[in-house]
């Protein structure tokens, strides 16, 4: 059974960092995607950055890009989002997300199988 652990969110003021953290366990073969997604308070549950395991392609959400980055150790099965700059707006649970297979849209969430518990940010003005 595939599991994914995040760990580092935190509460920080604006213009703030963080590094995210996502561990995957209990793949019968490797991941193809990986990607984060948030849901902020009273909002849908958005695609923010995603990365193909294998060319190592990434994607992002037009909000983040300059200010997110995502990246992976693929020897320790662990993907990171780093967060720089950040806004009062980017206050939500952050959720890693993982398939096997290849995907056509990277940032959609009806992409993705496999999802973890979520960590909290939350960005104070």
């Amino acid at each position: 059974q595939v599991q994914l652990v995040e760990s580092g969110g935190a509460s920080v003021q604006t213009g703030g960092s963080l590094r995210l953290s996502c561990e995957a366990s209990g793949y019968s073969s490797s991941p193809r995607f990986m990607a984060w997604f948030r849901r902020g308070p009273g909002k849908e549950r958005e695609g923010v950055a995603a990365i193909g395991t294998r060319a190592g392609s990434t994607y992002y959400a037009d909000a983040v890009k300059g200010r997110f980055t995502i990246s992976q150790d693929s020897t320790r099965n662990v993907v990171y989002l780093q967060m720089n700059s950040l806004k009062p707006e980017d206050t939500a649970m952050y959720y890693c997300a993982t398939i096997l297979r290849s995907v056509a849209s990277p940032l959609a969430d009806r992409e993705y199988k496999y999802w973890g518990q979520g960590t909290q940010v939350t960005v104070s003005s």
